[in-house]
């Protein structure tokens, strides 16, 4: 997976396409990602000791990896990822303005 906890990311799919959004956290095993502000769902919720009235809560809910687009920091376009070697150390790459990120 070329796209890591901070990275500014584009939505290209689904009900919040063309938001932009920071990712919170990465799920590697089911290649979903959770965005901020991204996704969000409504969840009923019982009544408990923690939530006394219950009700309906929003939930932010992760996002599948093929549906977002990495945002280059340095040139603001969207873009795909490539990596270079430098002395044993691996990078990732912006495929436009060949910047690394």
């Amino acid at each position: 997976m070329k796209i890591i906890k901070g990275d500014k990311v584009k939505i290209t799919l689904g009900k919040d396409k063309g938001k932009l959004g920071k990712i919170e956290k990465v799920y590697r095993k089911q290649n979903k990602a959770l965005i901020l502000g991204i996704n969000i769902y409504k969840k009923h919720i019982k009544k408990s000791e923690k939530m006394p009235q219950g009700g309906v809560v929003e939930i932010p809910r992760p996002i599948d990896v093929s549906k977002i687009v990495l945002v280059c920091p340095k040139c603001g376009k969207t873009t795909r990822i490539s990596y270079s070697l430098e002395k044993n150390q691996k990078h990732r790459v912006c495929k436009k303005c060949k910047s690394i990120l």
